[in-house]
């Protein structure tokens, strides 16, 4: 029996943690480890969770919390130093370790989701221009709904997001998070690999058209120009808020026949499962001028106007409830990780993290809670240890 399984009884978010945990391959030599890589890996964890953002900082902060940490796991030599923090995170197979995570969140929250965001992000000053390595570059799924972290997959840079994409929804399929759900992605996974492989993990895809596809996009846009008003599904609302006023009116058409046909120009993109066509209008008022905007998306879902105005906003809170909190609360903007795997797995790090200060039962802030968890044991056990539902 575990040391959290002998404490808390009921399994809880931190013993499926360390479950997880323990299928990652150790890459050193057994007989020389004098930290478990669990060990590693749970103080990583409850380091970043408790505000601390760097190897320094967590090897500091569990020096001074090992009674804490060994109410879970041994800790017969103590906590690693930050160099030996450095050398392991660096040396974990950043593959493994995503699946690690998604698998877990899986199992602590099986709930299906029913609006998944998919979209990248830079860790900016995780560079090194010396050895001319680009800043390490994030995909991230998000189910916007419950604010959680899915799973995520690394690239060298934005471009290869195209690349990414279909491992990171393979991952997601296998762990049954897609079954139902809608997928939304920017323009750049508007194509039919991409879309395929959403409707074979029985999911439906979202899809902004911009102009990477000119040719659809044009279509869509003449389609929307000359549709009589009976076939178009209508849909306005207003968002206000950081000093800007925003009027949106969404359209949505279902008559999709005519992007199904038969005759197609060579190399002209075909999606599977084609069902709405979208279009997005608006007009944001700034303190000091306007700003209007139209946007076009395809979807293998049937939705009525004010779904696909849902769906569409609900894309966007990736970037306010994911990315903004790991730059601002987690400095993820910061972290100057460079060498080996350390960058990829600490970023999977700030992930395991933020899904678990987030679903703490009051109605602090993400910042505060962070702060209180490197004040207070008792409540960073509150976080860890919670029962599964």
């Amino acid at each position: 029996m575990s040391f959290a399984e002998a404490e808390f009884g009921e399994k809880s978010r931190l013993r499926a943690l360390l479950e997880h945990f323990s299928v990652i391959e150790d890459p050193r030599v057994a007989w020389r480890v004098a930290h478990p890589l669990p060990e590693v890996l749970l103080l990583v964890v409850c380091g970043t969770i408790a505000d601390c953002d760097d190897y320094d900082t967590i090897a500091a902060w569990g020096e001074q919390r090992l009674d804490f940490l060994r109410r879970f796991l041994p800790y017969h030599h103590g906590v690693p130093g930050a160099r030996w923090l450095t050398l392991l995170m660096n040396r974990i197979d950043p593959g493994l370790f995503s699946a690690c995570f998604t698998a877990w969140v899986h199992e602590i929250w099986p709930d299906r989701a029913d609006l998944i965001a998919i979209d990248g992000k830079t860790s900016r000053r995780s560079h090194d221009r010396g050895a001319g390595k680009a800043p390490l570059h994030l995909v991230s799924a998000f189910a916007t709904s419950s604010a959680l972290v899915l799973g995520q997959e690394a690239v060298a840079d934005k471009a290869g997001e195209t690349g990414a994409i279909p491992i990171l929804l393979e991952r997601l399929a296998e762990a049954g998070s897609l079954q139902g759900a809608t997928v939304t992605i920017d323009a750049i996974a508007c194509n039919a690999t991409i879309a395929t492989a959403i409707t074979r993990a029985g999911a439906h895809y979202l899809l902004a058209v911009k102009a990477n596809q000119p040719t659809l996009r044009r279509e869509i846009e003449a389609y929307f120009n000359q549709a009589p008003l009976e076939a178009v599904d209508h849909f306005a609302d207003i968002d206000k808020g950081h000093g800007r006023i925003e009027q949106r009116s969404v359209s949505v058409a279902r008559e999709v026949d005519w992007l199904n046909g038969e005759k197609h120009f060579p190399g002209e993109l075909r999606l599977p499962g084609v069902a709405t066509i979208v279009k997005v209008s608006s007009r944001t008022e700034l303190k000091d001028h306007g700003r209007f905007d139209t946007r076009y998306y395809i979807s293998s879902a049937t939705l009525t106007a004010e779904a696909a105005a849902r769906a569409v906003r609900a894309h966007w809170s990736i970037e306010n409830r994911l990315h903004w909190v790991l730059d601002v609360v987690f400095a993820d903007d910061m972290a100057r990780l460079r060498t080996g795997h350390g960058a990829k797995n600490m970023a999977v790090v700030r992930h395991f993290a933020i899904n678990l200060v987030r679903q703490a039962r009051d109605k602090k802030s993400i910042k505060l809670r962070r702060k209180l968890a490197g004040w207070n044991d008792d409540y960073l056990a509150s976080i860890l240890t919670a029962k599964i539902r």
